[in-house]
């Protein structure tokens, strides 16, 4: 006899949703009772919002322009691919099996009393739910020729009715990113319900006074015409609103934490000019040992270590930024900082970004303090447990001076006697919150800060994002660098670039390839459908190929997906020779240094970045063999070409990264990820107008603060939407690292 079969117990049922609109704001979409909750919960988690408010905020990516209604009979004068609407009547809807695999077609016959149209849907069995014979609708599409006969593709159409109800033909229409399972129809639909139940009695927050001397519509305004707008005007008025708000909380969190910082007590550090000069010794002693010859300390390095003695002697911390091409000396200038603190009696700390970089820096900041009698400690998370306690135990009792680390610096086991020095290298990979739990272990004291970053922000972008930063530019290259020779190349005429691959590995010479593919298939972030794109080199597919062409070289692979521990041990293959190869993602962009790289060689050259390529070619050079960087593409994009040519034409970083402003597109924010700001949603610092209002919003912000760094208390209505709103992400994002 079978078991009785047990009932699951009910799910807990929703309580109502909120009926005040502000309420309703914080209300997870689960419970907000919008009809299409459950599948915008599911969405929410791949796009990123969850509540009603995060939902309102999910704000187009563009606008279709479906304002104008076209005569069928007019259609054979209109350009294939232009999206057209017309009013029209349905004759009749039928499905057909289709040239794809399983996949039917939708296909309705449509009139008006100009002519006749088919409308073709794939694999959306529902439309001949949605459509019968005698419908009047509005219907927008793609327009497509085949001869005398036209077709609208996989067109989005309503019923006709009230034009102030029309949410996705006959006006200017939102265009979202999507994800699986979640239709433009179906989100247009939950936006227009949010926005009614939410989104029109939006609580106010900037004061009249700001609104009225910026010219600003109400925020309430503004999320109605950004997702429907009745004119484009009304949508530029409604994004000026939102950039600027956006703005004012970024200069808002710098300036209040500048504010804050200036009010915390540092342990000064003296460093006086005996001890600077036999510290600038030890280094270039260093140095002109490893390079065989006799060097100096480039006049950018000097005169950063200048600066850094003079932060470090003040009784508040320090906060430098100190940005300058791959091998333009940052390691030696904070190697420096580090021996003024073991000097000062206080302890240095350097934290990378990951395990290969952190050795690599322990071994070059052992070196260079080599001859000053300091040591210096490691601690990552690949260590042994005897090792790891052997170095906390030498950390807290202040025996260990300086320690090179990995985020295994700060865990709460980690413990200091007199942390006075923070390094931290690539500082874009830290958190706000990483960083300041390393801060935290000052003991009641703020400690002094170095953030060290390879891609060189634009003048343009650094008087915004950097305004609260000192910071120390090196220019100069070290001297005795021999420049990277860099050639553009197709892909169809790369049979010498891969004898000179062969000729450089008989000379023990090494290669990397970087390819900006993992795998054949990748996510389209904006649809959420996947894709085959076979003109993008996948790293598992050409490291295949490449092991057949170049064999019998040795070639290895890493990427992203890899586990750490797997794409250092590879790394470190290709460091210590065992490797001829690499072939990678850009995971190689800050990687190990290896002396013997000369050739780099860049595929799909064009789907990458101008500051990235440049990254990627300082990966080799570094030893005192000639080096190439080939970039590989067949693009005819005149901005990819533009970017191409400047890489291949400039040596310098800081010029290079003025060019990629110039040349990025709109919208397309150069160095957010490098600087660590967190992605503007809506301000672009391209946009001149833009740039224009983040100097007002600072100016703003210098008012609104006080001495502490806190909003006064009239802007109670700020403080919260900065606390918990829309704002919070930009507002509690510190450019200074990654947010």
């Amino acid at each position: 006899m079978a078991a009785p079969r047990t009932r699951k117990p009910a799910a807990a049922a929703l309580p109502p949703p909120p009926t005040d609109p502000a309420a309703l704001l914080e209300t997870q979409l689960i419970g907000s009772g919008l009809s299409a909750a459950p599948l915008l919960r599911r969405a929410g988690r791949r796009l990123g919002f969850f509540t009603v408010r995060e939902l309102l905020f999910h704000l187009p990516r563009r606008y279709d322009d479906l304002r104008e209604m076209r005569k069928l009979g007019e259609l054979y004068l209109v350009e294939e691919g232009s999206v057209v609407s017309a009013r029209v009547r349905v004759v009749d809807v039928r499905v057909e099996p289709s040239f794809r695999r399983r996949i039917q077609r939708t296909i309705a016959l449509l009139e008006d009393d100009t002519g006749t149209i088919e409308a073709t849907w794939f694999g959306r069995r529902y439309i001949e739910r949605r459509l019968h014979g005698g419908d009047k609708v509005v219907v927008s599409g793609k327009l497509k020729h085949f001869g005398r006969k036209l077709t609208l593709d996989n067109p989005d159409f309503q019923p006709e009715g009230n034009d102030d109800e029309m949410l996705h033909v006959g006006r200017i229409v939102p265009v979202y990113r999507l994800t699986a399972g979640l239709t433009a129809n179906r989100l247009r639909i939950a936006m227009r319900e949010a926005l009614d139940r939410a989104g029109k009695e939006y609580p106010e927050y900037l004061s009249p006074a700001i609104r009225e001397g910026e010219a600003l519509v109400p925020i309430g305004s503004a999320l109605e015409e950004a997702h429907y707008p009745a004119t484009f005007e009304g949508r530029d008025a409604a994004l000026r609103r939102l950039a600027f708000d956006e703005l004012l909380a970024l200069q808002l969190g710098m300036v209040g934490r500048r504010r804050q910082r200036g009010r915390d007590a540092a342990r000064p550090v003296a460093v006086d000019e005996a001890v600077d000069a036999t510290l600038r010794d030890t280094l270039t002693g260093s140095i002109s040992r490893k390079l065989e010859r006799p060097v100096e300390l480039t006049a950018d390095q000097a005169t950063a270590i200048t600066a850094i003695r003079d932060d470090l002697a003040r009784p508040t911390p320090m906060l430098r930024l100190l940005q300058g091409d791959v091998g333009s000396g940052k390691t030696a200038v904070a190697a420096w900082a580090l021996a003024a603190a073991a000097r000062a009696g206080l302890q240095g700390a350097l934290l990378a970004p990951t395990d290969l970089l952190a050795r690599q820096h322990h071994a070059t900041v052992a070196s260079l303090l080599e001859d000053a009698g300091i040591p210096v400690e490691i601690l990552t998370g690949s260590m042994s447990a005897a090792a790891a306690r052997h170095t906390l135990d030498l950390l807290g009792s202040g025996m260990a001076p300086v320690v090179v680390g990995t985020h295994a610096l700060i865990q709460e086991r980690v413990s200091f006697a007199a942390l006075g020095v923070v390094v931290i290298d690539e500082q874009h990979r830290f958190g706000v919150e990483q960083r300041g739990q390393l801060e935290a272990k000052a003991g009641g004291h703020a400690p002094h800060v170095l953030l060290m970053t390879a891609t060189p922000i634009p003048r343009t972008l650094g008087q915004v994002l950097y305004a609260d930063l000192d910071v120390s530019d090196l220019r100069t290259p070290p001297e005795g660098r021999i420049p990277i020779r860099t050639g553009i190349r197709r892909p169809d005429d790369l049979g010498p670039t891969w004898d000179r691959v062969r000729a450089e590995a008989a000379l023990g010479h090494r290669t990397f390839v970087v390819v900006p593919l993992i795998d054949e298939a990748e996510a389209d972030l904006e649809s959420g459908e996947l894709f085959a794109d076979t003109s993008a080199v996948a790293a598992e597919a050409e490291a295949v190929r490449l092991r057949s062409l170049l064999a019998p070289l040795r070639v290895g692979m890493v990427h992203g997906r890899m586990k750490a521990a797997d794409r250092d041990a590879e790394m470190a293959r290709f460091r210590d020779g065992d490797l001829d190869v690499l072939v990678g993602t850009t995971v190689v962009e800050v990687g190990v240094d290896v002396a013997e790289a000369t050739m780099m060689i860049v595929e799909g050259a064009d789907r990458f970045g101008l500051a990235q390529l440049h990254q990627l070619r300082g990966r080799v050079g570094r030893g005192t063999a000639e080096s190439f960087c080939v970039l590989v593409s067949d693009t005819i994009d005149e901005v990819a070409q533009a970017r191409l040519k400047a890489v291949a034409e400039l040596r310098d970083g800081f010029e290079l990264a003025e060019r990629d402003f110039e040349l990025r597109r709109e919208g397309d924010v150069l160095g957010l990820a490098q600087s660590g700001l967190p992605r503007l949603r809506v301000a672009s610092l391209q946009d001149k107008a833009h740039v224009a209002l983040a100097r007002r919003a600072r100016e703003h912000a210098e008012i609104l603060l006080d001495d502490g760094g806190r909003l006064h208390g009239e802007h109670g209505p700020l403080a919260r939407e900065l606390e918990r709103g829309w704002l919070e992400r930009v507002w509690a994002g510190d450019p200074a690292s990654g947010a």
